[in-house]
């Protein structure tokens, strides 16, 4: 019977979590497996079936932009009211360091890919590579690459790629670089350090640099370090902590480093009730 009760009390918390805070992504998953692994974490801690129709609440739980399967890092989440905030991460800008390779291209723009080119890369210098990255700081037009969540009809590009349809390229957008810097060269590799704005693609980057150097280079390696005021030290949970106590406490934590948060009074007059239990 205890039992019983310590579950009630542990769905009870898990339906009343509300807020943003962020994990930290494995190599190897989608973006989107991530959060389905985090949410049968969480609905098994709680207790809750979520076979046939016994799913009368639904965890709202989503994601404030994707990791490509092959990075890892920061991965912003939003948790009942808080997937209302995840738009303002999407926006908002991100670090990562990249771990680009000279002389091969693939098909992916990383190291997933099937290689469709190979050039040499000897001649180029640390300091070359340096003048380069000038040319890819502040406001820059970009391609997208063809393997990304991007959506044409509907479609995403990477699904329709993998079926063998031809996909045409995305036009070049503006996004926002606000800083480069290299960080090691070992030819052929070289890794960059990147704070840039939303819609930004390091793989086209670091394809991008490779053309630009007269040879080619793919991403062997990429990882989110900060997104918004959340940092891979700080504040991203590893796998170990996906529990409703340590997401807990760390919503207290996160959400208060969000700007512009609504003051608890605010959501209090909204639901007499106390705490508010999310169900779709």
């Amino acid at each position: 019977e205890a039992g019983g009760v310590a579950l009630g009390r542990a769905a009870d918390k898990l339906f009343s979590l509300s807020g943003v805070f962020a994990v930290r992504k494995p190599k190897g998953p989608t973006s989107a497996a991530v959060l389905n692994l985090l949410k049968e974490r969480l609905l098994a801690e709680a207790g809750v079936q979520t076979n046939g129709n016994k799913r009368n609440q639904v965890l709202k739980i989503g994601h404030g932009g994707t990791l490509d399967s092959a990075a890892t890092g920061v991965l912003v989440v939003g948790i009942g009211k808080g997937t209302k905030m995840l738009g303002t991460m999407l926006a908002g800008s991100k670090k990562y360091t990249a771990i680009g390779m000279l002389g091969k291209a693939t098909d992916t723009l990383d190291a997933t890919g099937k290689v469709t080119e190979e050039k040499p890369y000897d001649q180029v210098t640390k300091r070359d590579l340096e003048n380069v990255l000038q040319k890819f700081t502040g406001d820059i037009m970009q391609v997208p690459p063809l393997y990304s969540a991007l959506k044409k009809d509907g479609e995403r590009l990477s699904t329709l790629m993998k079926r063998g349809e031809t996909v045409e390229a995305k036009p070049a957008r503006p996004v926002k670089v606000y800083s480069l810097s290299l960080q090691q060269f070992q030819p052929p590799l070289f890794t960059l350090d990147v704070e840039c704005g939303g819609g930004f693609y390091v793989r086209s980057l670091v394809n991008d640099i490779g053309k630009e150097l007269c040879t080619c280079a793919t991403v062997q390696e990429l990882t989110r370090t900060k997104q918004g005021p959340f940092t891979l030290e700080e504040h991203a949970l590893q796998e170990d902590k996906w529990t409703i106590d340590e997401i807990a406490r760390s919503l207290e934590h996160c959400t208060a480093l969000l700007p512009g948060e609504p003051s608890r009074k605010k959501l209090k007059t909204e639901h007499p009730g106390g705490t508010a239990v999310i169900c779709e």
